[in-house]
């Protein structure tokens, strides 16, 4: 097999082909691209990546709208496989773990200066729930290295958790302040 990808820096799209390398045919095409959630319209940056391999744009955009209506007012990362055979399949990622936390914080925008100005705060609950949804993309095995994980990102847009700043928490639930919530958290 032989991969070939190009990146289309004017559209924020990815297209990556294979081809089989024994007869050099085309077996699948894969376009990565940012989209904004259950929002995604024909136009760039999805229109003129999936244009040229011959599937039914419309359809295909109704199906990651549909994907990712819970991701509403946020960016999300998508992969659209097409085969040979123009089947497609649409891959939806999570947000980044920024938005997730901006979501949860009700504030729209990150802090311009996040060591001394901070412009949100999220409950322990609240990010458990984040932990959770980026399951399937951090490294950490239980619930409290998750957390403290997902937490870490608050440093840089200027969130707090439960009043304190990310390091202060992060020792408190390393001395298990938290222990009786957390035992109520689902992982």
């Amino acid at each position: 097999m032989e991969s070939v990808g190009s990146l289309n820096t004017f559209s924020n799209t990815y297209l990556s082909q294979i081809y089989n390398s024994t007869n050099g045919d085309l077996m699948v095409s894969k376009v990565e691209a940012l989209v904004p959630g259950g929002k995604a319209t024909p136009g760039p940056p999805l229109g003129p990546a999936l244009g040229p391999l011959g599937i039914n744009i419309k359809l295909v955009i109704d199906q990651i709208n549909e994907k990712t209506k819970d991701f509403n007012g946020m960016q999300v990362p998508i992969t659209v496989i097409v085969a040979d055979d123009k089947s497609v399949e649409i891959e939806v990622g999570t947000p980044p773990t920024s938005s997730l936390l901006l979501q949860e914080a009700g504030i729209t925008k990150g802090s311009g200066k996040p060591n001394s100005e901070k412009v949100g705060n999220i409950t322990v609950q609240q990010a458990a729930k984040i932990a959770r949804m980026k399951k399937d993309d951090i490294l950490s095995y239980d619930l409290k290295a998750a957390i403290k994980e997902v937490t870490g990102t608050g440093v840089t847009v200027g969130v707090t958790v439960e009043g304190l700043s990310i390091k202060e928490f992060q020792k408190a639930i390393d001395a298990g302040q938290y222990d009786d919530i957390l035992s109520k958290e689902e992982w």
